[in-house]
C-alpha cells in the first residue's frame, strides 16, 4: 500500500492539463484525434491520451519582405504584414489547424510563398509607372485570394498591409530624374502661360489706350475744328458788319483789310519767337497785299451770300 500512494499522486499529476487563456489544446490517443481541451483546467487518461499541439487562437502576424518583376523587367521591392487568426475555436476549425501541416513553420513557409506568389503575379501584367499608385489593388487581388485558401487551413484573414515599395537603385535614380524633368516641364508650362497671360494683358491695356488716345485725339482735332470754323464765322461777320456800317459811312471798306494787315504784321513782331519774316514794305507791294485781301474777302462775301 506504500507503494500505491506515490504511484497515484504521479499519475494524478500526469493527468492534469492546463490551458492558457487563448489557446486550446488537441490531445490524441495512439495517434489519432480523441478531442479539444479549451482554457482552464482539463484531465487526460495518464500515459494514453496525449497532448498532440497547443494552438493559439489569438491574431498573429508575419513581416514578408520579397521581390517582383514588372512587365517591363523593372524589380520591385515589397514589405508587407500578414494580420491572421484562426476562424474560430469550433472543433472541426481546430482540427484542420492541427493536423493540415507538420509544422508552424511549413505553414509560415506555405503561406509567405503564396502570398509572393500572388503579388508577383499581378505585379507582373503592370509596367513600372504603374505599380506606386496600384498598391490599394494589389492588396485587394492578394487578399481576395488568399482569404479564401486561408479558410480551407481554418485560418481567417484579417489584414493585409503593403508598407514600403521601392525599385532598384539605377531605377529609382531615372524615376527622379523623371519627376524632376516633369517638374522643370510642368513650371516652365506655368511660366509660358504667365507670360503669354502678362503680354496679352499688357497687349491689350495698350489697345485700350492706344483707343482712349485716338478718341481723345480724334474730340479734340473736331473740337480746334469747331473752335476755328466758330472763329471764322465770328471774323466773317465782325468783318460783314464792318463793312455795311463803313459802305453807309461812304467809307472805303479796303481799309479794314489794311488794318487787319497792320495788325497781323504787329502779332508778327511782338510775339515771335526769333523767326525771320519778309515782307513787302513798298507802295507797291501794299497795294498787291490789298488787292490779294480784298480779292479773299470778295470770295468770303460770295460764299455768305451763296448760303443764305
Amino acid at each position: 500500500m506504500m507503494y500505491l500512494v506515490p504511484i497515484l499522486i504521479v499519475l494524478l499529476l500526469l493527468s492534469i492539463v492546463t490551458v492558457q487563456q487563448g489557446t486550446v489544446a488537441i490531445t490524441t490517443i495512439f495517434g489519432k484525434y480523441n478531442r479539444t481541451l479549451y482554457p482552464g483546467l482539463s484531465f487526460r487518461i495518464p500515459l494514453i491520451e496525449q497532448v498532440f499541439k497547443r494552438i493559439s487562437v489569438q491574431n498573429r502576424a508575419a513581416e514578408l519582405t520579397f521581390q517582383a518583376v514588372t512587365s517591363d523587367q523593372a524589380n520591385v521591392h515589397f514589405t508587407s504584414l500578414l494580420l491572421f487568426s484562426v476562424m474560430d475555436n469550433a472543433e472541426e476549425t481546430v482540427k484542420k489547424v492541427a493536423f493540415r501541416f507538420v509544422s508552424d513553420r511549413d505553414f509560415m513557409a506555405t503561406l509567405t510563398r503564396t502570398v509572393e506568389g500572388n503579388i508577383r503575379s499581378f505585379v507582373a501584367t503592370k509596367k513600372q509607372q504603374e505599380i506606386l499608385s496600384l498598391r490599394r489593388e494589389i492588396t485587394e487581388a492578394v487578399k481576395t485570394n488568399i482569404d479564401h485558401m486561408l479558410e480551407d487551413w481554418g485560418f481567417h484573414l484579417i489584414d493585409l498591409q503593403i508598407n514600403d515599395i521601392t525599385f532598384d537603385e539605377e531605377v529609382m535614380r531615372s524615376m527622379s530624374k523623371i519627376v524632376a524633368a516633369n517638374n522643370l516641364k510642368a513650371a516652365a508650362e506655368n511660366e509660358g502661360q504667365a507670360l503669354l497671360i502678362t503680354k496679352t494683358k499688357a497687349a491689350e491695356a495698350e489697345g485700350n489706350a492706344i483707343k482712349i488716345s485716338a478718341e481723345a485725339e480724334r474730340e479734340a482735332a473736331k473740337m480746334r475744328g469747331q473752335a476755328v470754323a466758330l472763329f471764322r464765322e465770328e471774323v466773317a461777320r465782325g468783318m460783314s458788319q464792318a463793312a455795311k456800317e463803313m459802305q453807309n459811312a461812304n467809307l472805303d471798306t479796303s481799309v479794314i483789310l489794311f488794318s487787319m494787315w497792320t495788325e497781323a504784321v504787329k502779332n508778327f513782331t511782338e510775339h515771335g519767337k526769333g523767326n525771320i519774316i519778309f515782307l513787302d514794305g513798298s507802295v507797291d507791294g501794299m497795294q498787291k497785299t490789298l488787292k490779294e485781301l480784298m480779292a479773299l474777302n470778295q470770295m468770303d462775301l460770295i460764299e455768305k451770300g451763296g448760303k443764305k
